[in-house]
């Protein structure tokens, strides 16, 4: 995070405040952005829950998480580019001098942190204490199985990545109202099919997941955008329509699918160079 001036801090600056040091400028910052993101955040969670969801909407598990994700790093956003002008203020009140805006990381949206992970009552459980806190560490637990899947059938394993990220959230134990189990949220029926022997182990899992997402790429041709959608909503709906269908939970799936795609590839390519 670059925060420096134009002009090069040799000593601990004066303001009309008293003494604040650049150290503690930079803290100073931080706080005062998070206390903003904080309050925009919560404003924009009690928005969303004050418009009803139409019918055609579906439960998922990595949904509610995201939705509740993507609202922290809107509010980040919005605070670090002085919208509300609250941290501003407070900045200002404090030091005597303007916020100094910072860049928005273009990788942050796979450090998400999330409090709200939840788990299957199965035996398989693990304590939440040993889940590691970010979306990035919670997916690269299974980085091998992953690799091996995509490789055997023929796929991109950022794009598993991407689903997994936004099916479980990296959780191996996920369950959702609609009863889809682990890291690729796979029902029983689907598993079956795809030759799962046990859903929650998460290799097979990943496995049966990878194996069914390319049955769908080959079904339209490469085409990601409907693959994932077929995912979400299944591709008879996809079929019907011709195009993602115009249900508000499958076209965000796939925009929060596709996004995921482009930050784990964009992760890859750094790390290769």
């Amino acid at each position: 995070m670059d925060i420096s001036s134009t002009n090069t801090v040799t000593e601990p600056q004066q303001t009309s405040k008293g003494n604040i040091d650049a150290a503690k400028k930079i803290k100073l910052q931080k706080a005062v952005q998070e206390f903003e993101a904080l309050f925009v955040s919560y404003m924009l969670k009690t928005m969303r829950e004050s418009v009803q969801k139409a019918d055609t909407e579906g439960e998922s598990f990595g949904g509610d998480m995201f939705d509740d994700m993507f609202n922290v790093e809107v509010a980040k956003a919005i605070s670090k580019q002085g919208s509300f002008g609250i941290a501003e203020s407070l900045y200002k009140k404090i030091t005597g001098e303007s916020l100094q805006n910072v860049p928005i990381d273009t990788q942050s949206l796979l450090q998400l942190r999330s409090s709200k992970i939840r788990y299957s009552k199965s035996q398989n459980q693990s304590s939440s204490s040993n889940v590691p806190t970010t979306l990035n560490e919670r997916i690269n637990r299974f980085q091998s199985a992953i690799d091996e899947a995509a490789e055997k059938h023929g796929i991109d394993s950022t794009l598993v990545k991407a689903v997994i990220a936004a099916e479980s959230a990296g959780n191996p134990n996920a369950l959702s109202s609609k009863r889809a189990k682990g890291l690729m949220q796979l029902i029983d029926s689907t598993a079956a099919e795809m030759g799962v022997e046990n859903v929650w182990d998460p290799t097979d899992n990943i496995n049966g997941g990878t194996k069914y997402l390319k049955s769908l790429l080959d079904k339209f041709d490469g085409d990601v955008k409907l693959a994932v959608a077929s995912y979400n909503a299944g591709p008879e709906r996809v079929e019907k329509y011709g195009d993602v269908p115009p249900i508000k939970e499958t076209q965000n799936y796939v925009a929060r699918v596709l996004q995921l795609w482009n930050a784990f590839k964009e992760q890859k390519g750094v790390e290769h160079e």
